[in-house]
């Protein structure tokens, strides 16, 4: 049993903060807003992302960050890729806590990994920096379907530490040493999925869903290789089955944002559609882009992504210069 704090109250935090519970661990809770936070409290639920799911009674929810690092032994980062920067900036950070990074994404600008972003913030030594990635949507790991995930940590018993706590009967995680790896898997496997997404909203079927996953596994293990990531990551539960669970539900914010934009949609009007959040995706194809050119990667589906959610290119005109691409050897 250990202190966990969970520092970040969505979808996806609330859903490990219960997991952490379900564990046996003592859980803080930390919801940006003090009014989301006092109704948790109370009611036991996160009706804003996660309506129906009681809360256990080991989870206390709290809008004051210090109370909620206070003794933290493991520190779970669960607000989205964009923020993490600011938001560490304003914390203060246990010394000796282990910190887990939760958000997938390339930070806007800088083209850093979540992990990076975490060390240069924090101070915190890379062996002191965690990733939890996979195969994990996060409403049906709330109502305790199984699922597994990957630990990646360069310091092999902290990863080990983690996965100790993190057990729940239903969640089922591995641990891994390749950070890079499983951080550019998760940040990719986004925009890939709004491939998918666009594919679905043309009507488009089976065969050429299969393709763009199988060609976007393809370059997100380019760009990972060429970043110093192993191969073989990508074929496991960070790499593939990240990949065909975003890409292939619909409750996945990525996929289903690509589909708006499939039918027709504007950015704009997707955006309207889905609560007013932009996905994760749409920002990490412009840092995917720009760190493929940089490395010298080729990316066609990123760089059609890109094209659409960035430089104005028409969903059909996408299409037909994937399709147009000069024929090659698998």
């Amino acid at each position: 049993m250990v202190n966990v704090s969970v520092m970040g109250a969505g979808s996806w935090g609330t859903t490990l903060a219960k997991v952490f519970a379900d564990a046996g661990n003592p859980v803080r809770l930390w919801a940006r807003r003090e009014e989301a936070a006092r109704s948790m409290q109370i009611t036991r639920e996160n009706a804003d992302y996660l309506p129906g799911l009681t809360l256990p009674p080991n989870i206390t929810v709290t809008s004051d960050a210090e109370k909620a690092l206070g003794d933290a032994e493991i520190i779970v980062l669960a607000v989205p890729s964009q923020t993490l920067r600011a938001n560490l900036a304003m914390w203060n950070i246990p010394e000796s806590a282990t910190l887990l990074s939760l958000a997938k994404g390339i930070e806007k600008g800088t083209h850093m990994r979540m992990s990076e972003v975490i060390a240069e913030v924090t101070g915190a030594n890379q062996n002191r920096i965690a990733v939890l990635s996979g195969p994990n949507l996060a409403r049906e790991i709330a109502l305790e379907q199984p699922a597994a995930t990957v630990i990646a940590c360069s310091d092999e018993h902290r990863a080990e530490d983690i996965q100790q706590a993190v057990a729940a009967p239903y969640f089922r995680p591995y641990t891994n040493s390749d950070v890079i790896g499983c951080e550019i898997g998760g940040a990719c496997k986004n925009v890939i999925a709004l491939a998918c997404g666009i594919a679905t909203g043309k009507g488009l079927g089976e065969n050429t869903l299969a393709s763009i996953i199988t060609r976007g596994l393809a370059e997100i293990s380019r760009l990972g290789v060429a970043l110093g990531a192993d191969e073989r990551t990508f074929a496991g539960l960070a790499g593939l089955g990240d990949l065909v669970a975003t890409c292939s539900s619909p409750l996945s914010r990525n996929r289903s944002f690509g589909e708006r934009l499939g039918r027709g949609d504007s950015l704009e009007q997707a955006k309207h559609a889905t609560h007013g959040q932009v996905a994760e995706g749409v920002i990490s194809s412009q840092s995917v882009f720009d760190l493929a050119r940089e490395y010298g990667v080729e990316m066609p589906i990123t760089y059609a992504v890109y094209g659409v959610c960035h430089q104005g290119l028409d969903v059909d005109e996408m299409i037909a210069a994937l399709m147009g691409r000069s024929k090659k050897a698998e």
